[in-house]
């Protein structure tokens, strides 16, 4: 029984106890929930109601997400070269078809500037190549590499320290073309050229290849070792020893480096079997 039917049961045992006349049926009916109640008699009906369509709130604007700071790896990205290397053509066996490729090459901004291609000389059959960075002004001017003051360091040292003429060996640079200012060549510089010389290296086959400088032995091997780690190692290129010292130039300002160039070429003729130091005055082929 709920409440309303226990009130109702109440007033009429009070009625029927004190004789009064309660208001039993003045109590207001009960509604049900949901519904209105009925209007009196006579009066006029309630406009009915009408319910507000239900609206979804609108959205508030979304924020644009930030943007993600950048990393470490990002903001170190080398930026792409500003001169776009060009696909290389195949290239020739010979040195000779080689260099007639060479003389036109116009790969990197590097040609812009140069009076003569300078792409190496020495003997095509040659035991020994020497590989230096790139052509300076000298250079430039005669197209032989290393006739400048570096260059004739370079011939005493393939004279005295291995009893060999310049003409037995093999010079030639990583770059053909001269840079401005004798500046290091730019990777981009560095990859358009390259390929050339690891072309002529195939077509003479050395039994040692000696890389002058820092900049031939870091494009040479594909190192970032400092020199002083890589003088004295167990170096090779496509399974041809290789033996890395200073360049002539760099023995031109700091002559104290020379008796550390001399224990390298030891190591070279070891390799191609002569004497540590070769008699007196005889250069030989």
């Amino acid at each position: 029984m709920d409440l309303r039917a226990q009130v109702l049961a109440w007033l009429r045992h009070a009625a029927e106890a004190y004789g009064e006349d309660l208001p039993c049926a003045a109590m207001p009916p009960r509604r049900t929930a949901g519904r209105s109640a009925a209007p009196p008699p006579g009066a006029e009906p309630a406009p009915p109601r009408v319910r507000a369509p239900l609206t979804p709130p609108t959205p508030a604007p979304r924020r644009p997400a930030p943007a993600p700071a950048p990393t470490a790896q990002s903001a170190s990205t080398p930026k792409p070269p500003s001169t776009p290397v060009q696909d290389l053509p195949s290239l020739p066996e010979g040195l000779d078809a080689l260099f007639d490729l060479v003389a036109t090459c116009k790969r990197c901004r590097l040609h812009e500037g140069r009076t003569h291609v300078v792409f190496g000389e020495g003997d095509p059959r040659a035991r020994v190549v020497f590989v230096g960075e790139a052509p300076g002004a000298r250079e430039d001017e005669t197209g032989r590499p290393f006739v400048g003051a570096a260059g004739q360091l370079l011939t005493k040292i393939i004279e005295n320290a291995m009893g060999l003429t310049r003409a037995a060996v093999y010079i030639a640079n990583v770059n053909k073309c001269r840079p401005p200012n004798n500046r290091n060549p730019e990777p981009d510089e560095v990859a358009a050229c390259l390929p050339y010389l690891r072309q002529q290296i195939r077509a003479i086959r050395p039994q040692v290849i000696v890389a002058l400088g820092r900049v031939a032995a870091h494009n040479l091997l594909g190192t970032s070792l400092p020199m002083g780690q890589l003088r004295g190692r167990d170096l090779e290129y496509e399974g041809i020893p290789v033996v890395a010292t200073w360049h002539p130039a760099y023995l031109l300002r700091q002559p104290e480096a020379k008796r550390e160039t001399w224990e390298d070429i030891k190591r070279v003729n070891r390799l191609l079997g002569l004497p540590d130091v070769p008699p007196a005055g005889r250069a030989t082929r």
